[in-house]
């Protein structure tokens, strides 16, 4: 019961988090790289963004006049910058991975001590065994199993699908960085 309060509370605070970060808006970036090839001044929209990509975009337009856009130094502070958004976006999902891990075995070691007492307990009957005392211990041993299930499944699926968005907002990025520089005027 708890992991289930823990998961589905992880699971809004991320979509609440990538929903106010813009991280699904991946038109976004392209939208001011296109403004920029178009010779528009976009630099103060673009601080203003809270869109990852676009704020390893503005440090890519921020660099000093006097370091080269193939500077090493500036590379550094475009990974270093495109790290820390990443590891933002990331924030909270092991918990998340380790309960969709632990849920399922949580159940299972359930299921095993309510298998253990069912026979107990048809020990204990002797040679009266009622096959009602043991199919109920059974039933009551693999609803552990069935919750785990429960938990676990839509926690997987979370977390994975949060692992896939970072992945495409680590891809923007490095393909937005690029293409800010080939359009970029001189």
């Amino acid at each position: 019961m708890l992991f289930s309060v823990i998961a589905l509370t992880i699971t809004l605070y991320k979509v609440w988090q990538y929903s106010a970060l813009g991280v699904w808006r991946y038109n976004t970036p392209a939208k001011y790289l296109s403004e920029l090839g178009k010779g528009k001044a976009i630099a103060s929209r673009i601080q203003a963004s809270r869109h990852p990509v676009v704020k390893v975009m503005a440090t890519a337009l921020d660099h000093n006049a006097n370091i080269k856009p193939d500077s090493p130094l500036l590379r550094e502070e475009i990974q270093r910058v495109a790290a820390e958004q990443l590891q933002s976006l990331r924030a909270m999902l092991k918990p998340l991975e380790l309960i969709a891990a632990l849920s399922p075995l949580l159940g299972l070691l359930g299921t095993v001590l309510g298998m253990i007492t069912a026979f107990q307990q048809l020990e204990s009957l002797g040679s009266q065994v009622d096959p009602s005392a043991l199919s109920g211990g059974i039933w009551q041993a693999l609803l552990t199993t069935a919750v785990g299930l429960i938990v676990a499944i839509p926690a997987l699926i979370a977390h994975n699908w949060f692992e896939r968005t970072i992945e495409i907002c680590g891809h923007h990025m490095g393909d937005s960085v690029t293409r800010l520089f080939t359009t970029q005027p001189s």
